[in-house]
């Protein structure tokens, strides 16, 4: 494991957006069925007010993994958990409620509401009772292309505080991953073919499974009265590089067995280079591209400057940069990070917040990091 030559912590700290929050470690009791409930701690550490408090010790969901299998992208597989982080600040805020992975839905159960629905003819075909007939997806009658519209759902609990040192649950969140193409292929000839979906089609859709989840969630016992969130996201197609987004959300509150109010999510990623990129936010672009024109002239050998950005509401929120190294040798890996932070320095408007990671084939070689409203940059080279 490479070693930081620079003290990697202020490095990470950086990351979180602002300065550390530290406060005095809790150890409290979560709330459950038996009198004497759980033990649990909330950490004194918080990286920022971005980021959520988990509770300890760490509990894994049972359907962690099934995510990898059943999104088209592989980066879809971070966005959807940390874009529904995003989302979920709507209704919880970070300062009141701690996170912890989902416990409600197991793995049984998403498999089995990710099915289709399924006729009289094809339940008994298939050898299933009418109690098993609970798939999401539309039904499709023989000789039909209905697509399959959901792909997966993400859950997310968070706990909040109550009196004498116990937590509680304060509400649930849950993603509802749908796909933005439909794949067909032909059964003679083999060939595939790919289908749009329109954003109308899938957001009246999504709306409509999120409907049945919440009434669904509500007979779980724990769940009558608790706030129940659902945010729609958008898969990307599997050969795009850049994920998917989140475009809408809506909260059924205490009690509540229906959504009413449906809240749009303005979030966009883009490649840079892209033609997309180009004409969707020119000025971004003109920024990378003396950025990119720059680093060629000092180091002709480097295999190219690519760029990875999240906008909200049109506004730039993050730029991730990443350098592929074809060269070898930490004096020359040194002399390309400080020419890459004074460059940055130079070009990179004061209100970006980004970091750029420096890599060869034997992995990251150096992280360059600079907040939002600040001009500085930070490196960390890797041993």
């Amino acid at each position: 494991m490479k070693k930081g030559i620079v003290a990697a912590l202020s490095v990470l700290f950086l990351l979180g957006g602002c300065a550390p929050t530290f406060e005095k470690q809790d150890q409290v009791v979560q709330e459950n069925k038996s009198d004497e409930g759980e033990k649990a701690i909330i950490p004194s550490f918080q990286i920022s007010e971005d980021y959520y408090k988990t509770m300890l010790p760490y509990e894994t969901s049972e359907t962690r993994g099934v995510v990898v299998n059943d999104l088209g992208s592989r980066y879809d597989i971070n966005e959807i958990e940390t874009g529904l982080m995003r989302v979920a600040q709507n209704q919880f805020p970070t300062d009141e409620y701690f996170f912890k992975e989902g416990k409600y839905l197991d793995k049984e159960t998403v498999d089995s509401w990710l099915q289709r629905k399924y006729t009289s003819k094809q339940l008994k075909d298939k050898k299933m009772k009418e109690s098993e007939n609970i798939g999401l997806n539309p039904v499709q009658e023989d000789g039909e292309t209905e697509p399959i519209y959901l792909a997966h759902l993400v859950e997310h609990n968070y706990l909040m505080k109550t009196e004498g040192d116990k937590v509680r649950l304060g509400g649930v969140v849950i993603a509802l991953s749908l796909n933005s193409v439909q794949y067909e292929t032909n059964m003679s000839s083999g060939a595939r073919t790919v289908k749009n979906i329109s954003n109308d089609e899938l957001k009246q859709q999504g709306m409509k499974m999120a409907e049945e989840v919440v009434k669904r969630l509500r007979q779980k016992d724990g769940l009558k009265n608790a706030p129940i969130m659902i945010a729609l996201y958008k898969q990307a197609p599997k050969d795009e590089r850049v994920p998917g987004h989140f475009f809408a959300y809506s909260v059924a509150g205490n009690g509540e067995d229906s959504i009413q109010d449906w809240k749009d999510v303005n979030e966009s990623h883009y490649l840079f280079p892209s033609p997309e990129a180009a004409d969707a936010h020119p000025n971004d672009y003109k920024v990378f591209k003396t950025l990119k024109d720059d680093v060629e002239d000092y180091f002709p050998v480097y295999t190219g400057l690519t760029g990875q950005a999240l906008y909200e509401d049109d506004k730039l929120a993050k730029m991730d940069f990443e350098v592929a190294l074809t060269f070898e040798g930490k004096t020359e890996t040194i002399g390309f990070a400080q020419h890459l932070a004074s460059m940055i320095t130079k070009h990179v408007p004061e209100g970006w917040d980004m970091k750029l990671t420096i890599s060869s084939s034997d992995g990251p070689e150096a992280l360059i990091v600079k907040k939002k409203g600040s001009k500085e940059t930070y490196v960390h080279i890797y041993e």
